[in-house]
C-alpha cells in the first residue's frame, strides 16, 4: 500500500491458458489460446482476483464498501460506467504477470436522479519488467431507486452503422461470464435481487461484457489495437437482443427499442 490518500496495492498472477480458452467458448468461439500466444484484448479481465470470505462481501455480492483501494462512498449500488485502455505491448499467456491497482480519485455529487459517488482507479499491467497495458475504470455508486426519482431517458443509437452483430444474452452466458471474472454482483445472476432491490426489469448484462464484444468487433477490423475507451449509457436486460456496431473507429451498442446502451471509440 502506499499512501492514504491514493492507496495501491501489486498481485501477480499466472496468465493461464485454459481460463482463456474457457472464455472464448463463452463468447462463442471455439478454444484455441494456448500458452505464448498474446492475450486477446480485455481478457486480463480473467486474472488478478481478489477473494474474499463471505463476511467480508457486501448485500450485492462485492466486497464489502470500504474493502481495498475504493473507499466507502455511503452509496450502497455500483454500477461500472465506462473506461479507458492503453495497449502497448501484448500480454503472453502462460507467463506471470503483474497488476497494480491504484486509487485515483473519489468524489460525490448531486445527480439528476440523488446523489452520487464517482471512482476513478487506475491498473498497469507488466510482463517481464515491461508495462503492457493502463486500464482507467470509472465506477458509480448510487442510492436505491425511489418511485419519486426523475426517469432516465435514454440516448438513441447512432443509425450510421457500416458493420452490425447480432448480440444475444442468456441467464447461463451471464453465470459463466460472472465466474470467469471472480465478479459477485448479484444483478447477473440474482433475478430477484436485481429486480426486488435494484430496481432492474431482468439480470443486467455486465458493462465490461458489452465492451468486450465491442473491442473484439474493432479488433477483427484493425487487427492490434493501441486504445480504446467506452461508456455505458443505458443498461441491458438478459432477455434482451441487442446489436454491436461499428462506424469508421466509432462503436456502439444499440437496444432493441434503437436506445443507446454503450458508446466507444478504438485506435488501431
Amino acid at each position: 500500500m502506499t499512501d492514504d490518500a491514493n492507496p495501491s496495492f501489486r498481485q501477480t498472477d499466472m496468465l493461464d491458458p485454459a481460463r482463456a480458452q474457457a472464455m472464448q467458448a463463452t463468447l462463442g468461439y471455439m478454444p484455441s489460446l494456448v500458452a505464448g500466444n498474446p492475450l486477446p484484448p480485455f481478457f486480463h479481465q480473467l486474472y488478478f482476483w481478489t477473494p474474499l470470505p463471505p463476511q467480508m462481501l457486501g448485500r450485492d455480492g462485492h466486497p464489502a464498501r470500504g474493502q481495498g483501494v475504493i473507499p466507502d462512498m455511503g452509496l450502497p449500488r455500483r454500477m461500472w460506467a465506462g473506461g479507458r485502455l492503453s495497449f502497448y505491448e501484448p500480454l503472453r499467456l502462460g507467463q506471470n504477470a503483474d497488476c497494480t491497482t491504484r486509487l485515483v480519485s473519489a468524489t460525490r455529487k448531486e445527480g439528476k436522479t440523488g446523489p452520487l459517488g464517482i471512482v476513478g482507479i487506475r491498473l498497469d499491467y507488466q510482463q517481464k519488467g515491461k508495462l503492457c497495458l493502463t486500464e482507467e475504470r470509472d465506477l458509480i455508486y448510487r442510492n436505491d431507486p425511489s418511485p419519486d426519482a426523475p426517469t432516465h431517458v435514454p440516448p438513441k443509437a447512432p443509425v450510421d452503422a457500416e458493420e452490425e452483430v447480432p448480440l444475444r444474452f442468456d441467464s447461463t452466458l451471464l453465470f459463466r461470464y460472472s465466474a470467469l471474472t471472480f465478479n459477485g454482483h448479484r444483478i447477473h445472476y440474482d433475478l430477484d435481487y436485481a429486480k426486488g432491490v435494484e430496481g432492474y426489469d431482468g439480470l443486467v448484462v455486465h458493462g465490461p461484457l458489452l465492451a468486450q464484444h465491442l473491442m473484439l468487433l474493432a479488433t477483427a477490423e484493425f487487427g492490434r489495437l493501441k486504445s480504446f475507451q467506452f461508456r455505458a449509457t443505458a443498461p441491458l436486460m438478459h432477455f434482451e437482443e441487442a446489436t454491436a456496431c461499428r462506424a469508421g473507429s466509432k462503436l456502439w451498442v444499440r437496444g432493441p427499442d434503437g436506445r443507446l446502451c454503450m458508446e466507444a471509440e478504438a485506435a488501431a
